[in-house]
């Protein structure tokens, strides 16, 4: 597959997203990137927001904070992957999330750490659901060796 010519396209996925990273010194694409944040707010977001709230409570963890932590977070993950690629870019991504969910949620690196596992688990059963239902695909989840 190649996007504008040439360049290839490699999509790794955090969260059931996927998300396009081009090689070093390529132009990102800002329209992918706006839809990638909607994509991560009208899917991610939900899932985060009531996984954080019932591991550190509603006043800790709010929509809004849930809708940062997904905007900030795909718009840092975006440029970032222009230059991090592999698995340093994966551990890159995960530790930029994690701190999202702990700044935003007010939470220790551990409850983070949890969050952030409970809501990809989560996703997965959503989308194994919605895919047994015929409502989407698991092509997103390739990145997570499903």
């Amino acid at each position: 597959m190649s996007v504008r010519g040439s360049e290839s396209l490699e999509c790794i996925t955090l969260y059931g997203i996927v998300r396009p990273r081009l090689g070093s010194g390529k132009k990102m694409d800002i329209i992918s990137v706006v839809l990638q944040i909607i994509a991560a707010v009208i899917i991610v977001a939900p899932v985060l927001w009531l996984v954080g709230r019932s591991m550190v409570g509603g006043a800790k963890a709010r929509f809004t904070d849930a809708l940062w932590i997904v905007v900030l977070g795909t718009i840092i993950n975006a440029v970032l992957g222009v230059f991090v690629h592999g698995v340093l870019g994966f551990i890159v991504t995960l530790i930029v999330w994690i701190a999202l969910i702990k700044h935003f949620f007010d939470a220790s690196w551990g409850k983070a750490l949890l969050i952030g596992i409970v809501a990809i688990i989560v996703m997965i059963i959503v989308f194994a659901i919605l895919a047994f239902l015929g409502i989407v695909a698991l092509a997103g989840l390739g990145g997570l060796g499903l």
